[in-house]
């Protein structure tokens, strides 16, 4: 019996897990809780994020991945190989074959750490992908053509923006910006216009529900609680789309500034196919309304958001892994 192919996108905010023929099979957030007496893990993803900024002193939520990249090697070890040990059952004879992303401007030493956690986690050969070739193959596109495609890549920790032609990245670059980022704007923003003192979760909650980096016709409200800073006490806030656009404007700007510098940098060829197909959104970031808007506002260019977009990078690991696995199997 053949090993099974897992694809892992390793991000910071989430991790998901494909598994060849059967798709994503696992999405859960890279946040693991343990206890600092005993050194035990409690919980890892989702029962652990509802823990995020909830926990005694003795038991402290991390995510173990930083922007991308691995920030506490041990965690992240066996968080691995408890979600790659929970997709696959505990029935596998052989050690899967395994393809991970890092984002397109890692340098060797955090590959080399990636690399090894996988191993350490179970896996019998590892492969690293580049998220935006990931990111294009889950979003459909057909790499292989001569021919030039824009993805923009928003994940948790990093942004990822690259050139793609004949299966590599002609230009790229990676920005320390993205959803973590949005939401960290968002928290500034309430402390200083109202005072407020949010957490990271609720932080998020008003980027999922009024977020937004592009003027809206009609303004979202919702109502958000926390501390506020002058009395100390609970306290509650209403914000609108409005506040989200002014807080995640400065943000959002950095991400269009990359996008520039890219096309500044792409050759001519490349740049008119791009003219002529307009760039890719993948990622959880892209989920941020009005990011479409205003990269088209800013570069001219026609954008759009690929369906699923969560689940590109996972997707196109996997079907990564699979495509290596047919060149060598001929």
């Amino acid at each position: 019996m053949a090993g099974i192919d897992i694809g892992i996108d390793l991000g910071t905010a989430s991790i998901l897990v494909y598994i060849n023929g059967k798709g994503v099979v696992l999405k859960e957030p890279s946040v693991v809780a343990f206890d600092r007496d005993t050194n035990k893990i409690r919980a890892i993803g989702e029962e652990a994020r509802l823990m995020l900024g909830r926990t005694p002193g003795n038991i402290v939520a991390v995510r173990p991945l930083r922007q991308g990249v691995i920030s506490d090697y041990t965690v992240t070890e066996k968080m691995l190989k408890y979600f790659i040990q929970k997709a696959t059952g505990k029935r596998s004879f052989r050690r899967p074959r395994i393809a991970v992303c890092v984002p397109s401007g890692v340098t060797e030493v955090e590959k080399k750490a990636v690399e090894d956690a996988t191993y350490q986690a179970g896996a019998r050969e590892v492969l690293i992908i580049e998220e935006p070739i990931a990111a294009a193959i889950g979003a459909g596109i057909d790499i292989s053509r001569p021919c030039g495609n824009m993805i923009v890549d928003i994940g948790g920790g990093t942004s990822d923006i690259a050139v793609i032609s004949l299966g590599g990245a002609v230009v790229s670059t990676s920005v320390k910006v993205a959803g973590d980022d949005f939401d960290e704007a968002i928290v500034r923003f309430m402390r200083k216009k109202h005072n407020l003192l949010i957490g990271e979760r609720t932080a998020e909650d008003i980027k999922i529900k009024v977020g937004t980096c592009y003027p809206r016709a009609e303004v979202e409200r919702m109502s958000v609680r926390g501390r506020n800073l002058v009395t100390g006490l609970p306290k509650s806030v209403e914000v609108t789309s409005e506040d989200c656009e002014e807080a995640l404007r400065e943000t959002t700007m950095q991400i269009v500034e990359a996008v520039h510098s890219v096309l500044e940098k792409t050759p001519p060829e490349l740049a008119a196919d791009i003219a002529d197909r307009g760039i890719v959104l993948t990622g959880g970031g892209a989920l941020l309304r009005g990011l479409e808007e205003l990269l088209e506002e800013k570069t001219g260019i026609n954008t759009m958001t690929a369906e699923d977009s969560m689940k590109c990078v996972a997707i196109g690991t996997g079907k990564f892994v699979e495509f290596m696995a047919g060149n060598r199997d001929e």
